[in-house]
């Protein structure tokens, strides 16, 4: 198997990604270190809550366009840069709470079903449009700039490796090691001020081990 060759260190993972079947072909496309839906965020880092408000969520994005339940949890994974991605058992039986209050309705097109403001759910976020305004916001990660273009780096660069997993011969996968040998190489002496492919800065332990 593919996944237990040189290029994973025998181990049944890749990385923070998870396992082979995560990302690239055969699986649901690569996932940021962000991505696992762990309560405790990215490598213990807490989200700026615990439990977001998925009737706001709901009524802000349906204020923008008729969207299904599918969506609604695309769009706040999305806008939330993937902090937050509530279950369907959390949206769903909020739609159906907003729609037996009156302020959503559904329509079926094509046996699909989409939501919609009612009149009265219009009057209801233009009365309360600071309290709707962006909910996912303050349940993104805190970091700073930067930083998510940096995990959306790592994780396509995962994906790269993945499709030489899959698809490439013992030399290229030998290659790829190589290049990612380097690649952790130059990220520490990035952190240690050191120009990349000098022997100045102690690469660390982690880049040390296996090398």
């Amino acid at each position: 198997m593919p996944g237990s060759g040189p290029l994973f260190g025998g181990g049944p993972g890749f990385g923070p990604w998870g396992p082979p079947g995560g990302f690239g072909p055969g699986g649901p496309g690569p996932r940021p270190p962000w991505a696992h839906g762990r309560r405790g965020g990215p490598w213990g880092r807490g989200a700026k809550a615990r439990k977001g408000n998925v009737r706001a969520a709901i009524l802000a994005l349906l204020a923008e366009e008729p969207r299904n339940g599918y969506q609604v949890i695309q769009q706040i994974a999305e806008r939330s840069e993937h902090a937050w991605r509530p279950s369907p058992g959390a949206v769903y039986p909020a739609l159906q709470q907003l729609a037996d209050e009156g302020l959503i309705a559904a329509d079926e097109t094509g046996g699909r079903r989409a939501y919609r403001l009612t009149e009265a759910g219009r009057a209801y976020v233009e009365e309360h449009a600071d309290e709707l305004r962006e909910p996912w916001a303050a349940m993104a990660w805190d970091f700073g700039e930067g930083v998510p273009e940096l995990f959306k780096q790592a994780a396509q660069t995962g994906a790269a490796v993945m499709q030489i997993v899959h698809s490439g011969r013992p030399e290229q996968l030998d290659r790829a090691r190589d290049v990612l040998s380097t690649a952790r190489r130059d990220l520490y002496r990035i952190l240690a001020d050191a120009p990349a492919g000098s022997d100045d800065a102690d690469p660390g332990p982690d880049a040390r081990e296996g090398s």
